[in-house]
């Protein structure tokens, strides 16, 4: 099934939860690096790790950083520190969260203070 990426810009889209499988499908998409939004352990067992996509992305040569944000808790400081990667990250960028909204108003959010 393919990947329902929500792309705001050239530069940035969003997505729900992915696996390490999926980043094959999202480098051949185009993108460069990958943003973790979401706190591991969030939905239980079954949800990945960071730590395998991180292994899946850097093994396709993809950047990825891990910014986990309590779902309707984003913080300034965390709105900062998304603005620093998309400005520092090679683009384009995906962010993912458990449904893509939390990763969505976060780049809003990054757009307002960076």
């Amino acid at each position: 099934m393919p990947l329902q990426i929500a792309c705001h810009t050239d530069q940035f889209g969003t997505l729900g939860q992915i696996t390490a499988h999926d980043v094959a499908e999202i480098a051949r998409q185009g993108y460069k690096s990958i943003i973790n939004n979401r706190p591991d352990g969030e939905a239980g067992p079954q949800q990945p790790v960071s730590a395998e996509i991180e292994m899946a992305a850097k093994a396709l040569g993809l950047n990825y950083a891990y910014l986990p944000v309590v779902s309707g808790q984003i913080t300034l400081e965390q709105a900062q520190e998304m603005a620093r990667l998309l400005e520092t990250m090679p683009g384009p960028v995906l962010a993912f969260c458990r449904s893509g909204a939390r990763s969505t108003n976060l780049f809003m959010l990054a757009q307002q203070v960076g």
